[in-house]
């Protein structure tokens, strides 16, 4: 058996299209099984480009004559099915006559697997997307419930650890005649109405560095001087109701629905932590906020009582006069104060 013969054996075998084309007229010189069966009987003399309409034309022997190379694909149905195929087109010379050796690779099964691949990172893409997306939800939500230095702690060790601050002003406000007003309006209205209110002292809470720690219904506390403790922190918390209470006089003037509150603010020590497992909160307990809580009921509708600690530290902008005593036990009483500021006074018309 000749060389040539052999060669021809060979390319039979192979799973690889091969052909050969004469160079300047791209004829058909030879080619093998596997490139008949895919891209059906082609006579040797026929010119490959008429089997091909979409190729173009100046851009193979552009890269013909330069590179001595071309490289594309083509995509067509064979029995049901469709398949690519890359097309390698390489100058030669046989017995010193220019010819292309065109080889044939069928990547029907890579193709398929990038469009797995691109599919399923457009698909980790848009879960990344999703996650990250619920992922700043949560951290919303945390935030909404903790003081963000908390919820660092909490994302980093999983805990929180209890802390004493020592000492912080706790400002305590409810809503006079509350329970008439849920029984009178549609639970929507008040919702609603609560909701403007809240987001107005939330707010103004932030301005002056008094941050909301719970709302239950009508009961709004809000702590000065944490989880950063800060000297004037019984100054922020009487600015802070001062602004909540001017809020609610100038709502008023416009909304049909009158709302009156009484705030209670207390200086002293508390104690903050997450409680709970499943359904958890940050919460602040301890002695300024049962003072703050208890002094709002010696309030009267709009105005302000405080405790001694809370009231030696406000400046000059702020007048205290005692009117009562708060029993801490049995033997213990505790003046209660009466804070007023030029702007209350001014707001009311006073």
């Amino acid at each position: 058996m000749t060389i040539a013969a052999i060669n021809e054996q060979l390319l039979r075998a192979i799973g690889v299209g091969v052909a050969l084309l004469d160079l300047e007229t791209l004829r058909l010189r030879f080619c093998n099984d596997t490139f008949r069966g895919w891209f059906g009987e082609m006579e040797i003399g026929s010119n490959l480009l008429d089997n091909f309409q979409d190729f173009d034309t100046e851009t193979l022997r552009a890269a013909l004559n330069a590179e001595g190379r071309h490289a594309t694909e083509t995509t067509f149905r064979l029995r049901r099915r469709t398949m690519t195929v890359a097309m390698d087109f390489n100058r030669a010379l046989d017995e010193e006559e220019p010819i292309v050796v065109l080889v044939c690779q069928n990547i029907s099964r890579i193709k398929e697997l990038e469009s797995m691949i691109d599919s399923y990172s457009v698909m980790v893409e848009r879960n990344t997307r999703e996650i990250k997306r619920e992922k700043e939800q949560v951290e919303k939500l945390l935030l909404n419930m903790m003081p963000r230095s908390v919820y660092e702690e909490y994302k980093t060790f999983g805990i929180v650890t209890p802390r004493l601050y020592d000492p912080v002003s706790v400002v305590c406000i409810d809503f006079i005649g509350f329970a008439e007003m849920v029984t009178a309006h549609e639970p929507a209205v008040i919702v609603s109405e609560l909701n403007d209110i809240y987001t107005a002292f939330d707010r103004i809470g932030e301005q002056f560095g008094c941050a909301r720690i719970r709302a239950v219904g009508d009961l709004y506390i809000g702590v000065a001087g944490m989880p950063d403790p800060t000297e004037d922190h019984a100054q922020a918390a009487a600015n802070a109701a001062i602004r909540f209470m001017r809020y609610l006089h100038q709502r008023n003037a416009s909304h049909p629905i009158q709302w009156s509150c009484r705030v209670g603010i207390a200086s002293g020590p508390v104690v903050g932590s997450v409680v709970g497992v499943q359904k958890y909160i940050y919460d602040v307990f301890g002695p300024a906020v049962i003072y703050a809580s208890r002094l709002r009921y010696m309030a009267e509708p709009m105005t302000i009582t405080g405790n001694g600690a809370a009231t030696q530290s406000l400046d000059d902008q702020f007048t205290a006069s005692e009117v009562g005593r708060l029993a801490l036990s049995d033997e213990i009483e505790e003046p209660v104060f009466r804070i007023e500021a030029e702007q209350m006074r001014a707001a009311q018309g006073g």
